[in-house]
């Protein structure tokens, strides 16, 4: 209704009810107004949501891209890969300098100082290795005006060569004397074997296990090698000497296992092993326990022992550390849970949390966001700012612990108060205030979640000098694994997982005492079907009277 100023209704009732129906017209519009603000809300609303679902979508496959095709750790990228690139490049640049030196004397052209390659100082030959002496004839006179010749000296140059391996038969000959007097028949005993009703001699089986384990050269392999050097030994053949010496190595892979679980602190891990099954594989578990005391100044040996599983159920390393009571360094795996209770017998263990797995975390999101940023990606740079910050503070504590790492357990605690305890109280006061700023859906905030809510066990090493930043020490023990599966493929089944177990024991025991491996194993296995019992702890590693040497891990 509407109605100008100079024709206003006269009576009240119609000018109340024209004021009504304004006021109504007035609501209604003003309804209508915040119902668009409204919807208009719940748009941008929905919007915002469906670009922080797209945002962690991209964020979750530049996760799976990165696990895939990117570094497995902290590197820039994985050893073996740099590795062979180095190999290369050294080839490629030996070979082009090679041709180009043959281009230039086919030319005949003025030799021209050319750009020398800067190669690393040669180390001498080792000087253990026999020397065969072969002399360059000199002529009688002088070439020039056939004079008599005096010797001043001689240059030497030294060629490392290899003698292709050399097989041989071994005739243990016993023989038989007859009294003339009481004609008894008189024989020397026969030998201890390595192995039962075996004819392969303890280097041979020796050089076949650290081969299959150590070198990851599956059997098949071997037999086809041995093959080509005109020896006939069947895979089966093969496999039934595996299985004698781990029979034969137990009462040492039992040593050694009490070795490690005497320890005042551990470090826990482990890793997946393909398991042949019917028609498919299955995912097994390899686990390792390592005792390694010197970080802290610590005298006892290290040793690692494996165990193998069908699974990862938490009832394992329940099973492994049953009559163990001490410290366990390990990652946040659930299975753990039950060996840290009060209420455990022989009695709780101590939960000690890895820094490395912690940092890890905010590794992953700074690297993916470099990526990110390189690709002008600018959407995934906004938790980059926190992720790089955080891995820069632990990066510290890292850099404050490697200066104590070997001191004894005592002044390396009197130092970790004073040079690490504050920046650890720094990290956990900025993690918490920045925390409190992120949605919980945020993979910044899980990764900092990650380590607040296990805080305690992330700090205890402050309180104990016996504990480590790290549990390193697991993840190098099983690294032998990890690079074999690419070669043997899979355990051919459950029994033969624990025989791994038992080798891997064995050779990471020895590389840890930087011991020959497989010459402490062919000895072992030489001598201990007749050596006392008592006494086994004299073939142990760090026992060993042969001569070390040095192993890369």
């Amino acid at each position: 209704m509407t109605t100008s100023p100079d024709h206003f209704p006269g009576d009240i009732e119609t000018l109340r009810a024209a004021l009504a129906e304004a006021n109504a017209a007035r609501a209604a519009a003003e309804a209508a107004r915040e119902a668009a603000e409204a919807e208009l809300a719940l748009a941008r609303a929905r919007a915002a949501g469906a670009e922080a679902v797209i945002q962690q979508l991209k964020l979750t496959i530049a996760k799976y891209k990165r696990e895939k095709y990117g570094q497995s750790a902290e590197r820039a990228r994985q050893l073996d890969q740099l590795e062979l690139e180095l190999e290369e490049l050294e080839a490629t640049a030996t070979e082009d300098e090679l041709a180009a030196e043959v281009a230039a004397l086919k030319a005949g052209s003025i030799p021209v100082k050319s750009f020398e390659r800067k190669k690393p100082v040669r180390a001498p030959l080792p000087a253990h290795l026999p020397r065969e002496r072969v002399v360059v004839p000199a002529p009688c006179s002088c070439p020039q005006c056939g004079g008599k010749l005096a010797k001043l000296g001689e240059d030497i140059t030294e060629t490392l060569e290899v003698i292709p391996r050399q097989w041989k038969v071994i005739q243990t000959v016993r023989e038989k004397f007859s009294c003339r007097a009481c004609e008894k028949i008189t024989q020397p005993p026969a030998p201890f074997h390595p192995i039962a009703r075996g004819r392969a001699g303890a280097s041979l089986l020796a050089m076949v296990l650290y081969g299959k384990y150590g070198n990851h050269l599956p059997l098949n392999r071997q037999s086809e090698g041995f093959a080509r050097e005109g020896i006939d030994l069947d895979v089966s053949t093969l496999a039934d000497w595996v299985g004698a010496c781990t029979a034969t190595l137990a009462p040492l892979v039992a040593l050694i296992r009490a070795h490690v679980f005497a320890a005042a602190r551990l470090h826990g891990d482990d890793t997946t092993v393909p398991v042949l099954a019917k028609m498919r594989t299955t995912t097994g578990r390899l686990w390792t326990y390592v005792r390694d005391d010197r970080p802290f100044g610590g005298e006892s040996p290290p040793a690692a022992i494996f165990y193998y599983s069908p699974d990862r159920g938490g009832t394992h390393p329940g099973q492994h550390l049953a009559s163990y009571a001490g410290i366990l360094q390990a990652d946040a795996y659930g299975g753990y849970a039950d060996l840290y209770k009060p209420a455990r017998k022989p009695g709780p263990i101590t939960e000690a949390a890895c820094w490395s797995h912690g940092r890890r975390k905010f590794f992953v999101l700074a690297d993916i966001a470099k990526t990110a940023a390189a690709r002008s990606e600018k959407k995934h740079a906004s938790w980059a700012p926190m992720a790089h910050e955080t891995v820069r503070r632990i990066d510290l504590i890292f850099d404050a612990e490697r200066q104590i790492n070997g001191l004894a357990a005592d002044k390396r605690l009197e130092l970790r108060r004073v040079h690490v305890a504050p920046l650890v109280t720094e990290l956990e006061a900025w993690m918490r205030a920045e925390r409190a700023r992120l949605s919980r859906h945020s993979d910044v905030a899980k990764a900092m979640d990650y380590m607040l809510t296990r805080w305690v066990a992330f700090t205890r090493f402050l309180d104990d000098g016996r504990i480590c930043l790290t549990n390193n020490a697991a993840e190098r023990a099983l690294r032998c694994i990890a690079v074999g599966r690419r070669n043997w493929t899979f355990c051919g089944s459950d029994r033969g997982g624990e025989r791994a177990a038992a080798i891997y024991t064995m050779i990471a025991t020895a590389k840890l005492n930087d011991i020959d491996p497989e010459a402490w194993i062919a000895d072992v296995l030489r001598r201990i079907n007749d050596h006392p019992a008592s006494r086994l702890n004299e073939l142990l590693p760090w026992n060993w009277k042969n001569h070390p040497v040095k192993v890369a891990a």
